[in-house]
């Protein structure tokens, strides 16, 4: 028969709330992957799929920056508790806390984090352009995530927009560390913005690149305006890519899932619009080169349609 005294039992509970502690920290880790792209410079990845109660809307890349005047954070997630989730990925790296999120653009996993991180002290940064569509799209993106993530999760995220705007370019340094953001013009979304680390050869580049799953053409993109902004992007010649969607890419592979998927796909339905297809037609469009992406049977076919209704008023 065991006796446990009382100071036993202290010391069982202390490892027993340890041992909780260190759970939470694996699930997180489980959700979002935290990868070292080069010294203080990580990317966390999420999920390569939908939005869900289980990822809590956090189904693309994020990234962080580890500076001697504490965390820059490159989007914030898609809820409060997305964006709390993020700030224990980070935690498993470094105990700074964050004091810059950059928004790169205007889908919900990018900026409805905001406010968790504006709470402890964070300047909220982004194009001017990606706040005009947040607030356009605000109302409409609450109800998609209503229907794919818990309402309680829904409940606790409120809207926070940036303290700091840009039209084109803004730079700043932090800790020792150079920041430039660009907004190149309208990609995936109107404010789409990459982030360049000169001292790194590191670029974030927001929802401009998509590597592994196939990108979607929506109807807040502009796929002709998406191919220069990544050429604008590509001039850097970065030697490590952080993307939207998918994990630390380099820019060939990066050309080859986004940049080319776009360039071949504008052409193929020009090509059919000039020998009279119909958009009703328009899933006869051939992608088939780009099947390996993940999503392709759910989004080729709207890409197209979406593609072919821009090149009618280009």
């Amino acid at each position: 028969m065991f006796f446990i005294t009382k100071m036993q039992g202290i010391e069982m509970k202390k490892i027993f709330l340890l041992l909780m502690m260190m759970f939470s920290l694996a699930s997180a880790n489980n959700r979002l992957d935290v990868k070292q792209v080069t010294n203080n410079v990580y990317a966390i990845i999420g999920e390569l799929g939908n939005r869900s109660a289980e990822n809590l809307g956090n189904n693309a890349t994020f990234g962080f920056v580890v500076t001697n005047d504490g965390v820059v954070l490159i989007d914030s997630g898609a809820t409060y508790n997305g964006a709390k989730e993020i700030e224990l990925a980070i935690a498993s790296i470094t105990n700074k806390p964050v004091v810059k999120v950059i928004n790169t653009g205007g889908q919900d996993h990018r900026w409805l984090g905001n406010n968790y991180f504006k709470q402890k002290g964070a300047e909220i940064i982004a194009s001017k352009n990606a706040v005009v569509d947040q607030k356009a799209r605000v109302t409409d993106q609450f109800f998609r995530l209503g229907s794919l993530i818990d309402d309680k999760d829904i409940k606790i995220t409120v809207p926070t927009y940036a303290d700091q705007t840009f039209d084109t370019q803004y730079s700043f340094d932090l800790g020792g560390t150079k920041f430039e953001l660009h907004h190149a013009g309208q990609a995936h979304t109107p404010g789409d913005s990459f982030i360049w680390l000169p001292q790194h050869a590191v670029m974030f580049t927001g929802d401009i690149v998509y590597v592994e799953r196939m990108l979607g053409v929506m109807d807040h993109s502009n796929s002709k305006s998406w191919v220069s902004v990544f050429e604008a992007m590509a001039e850097y010649n970065p030697k490590y890519i952080i993307p939207g969607h998918g994990h630390i890419t380099n820019l060939a592979e990066a050309k080859r899932d986004t940049y080319q998927y776009l360039i071949d796909l504008r052409k193929a339905v020009s090509e059919f619009m000039d020998n009279g297809g119909s958009i009703s037609e328009i899933r006869n469009v051939d992608q088939s080169k780009y099947m390996r992406l993940l999503n392709f049977e759910t989004l080729s076919g709207r890409n197209a349609q979406q593609i072919f209704t821009e090149l009618e008023w280009e």
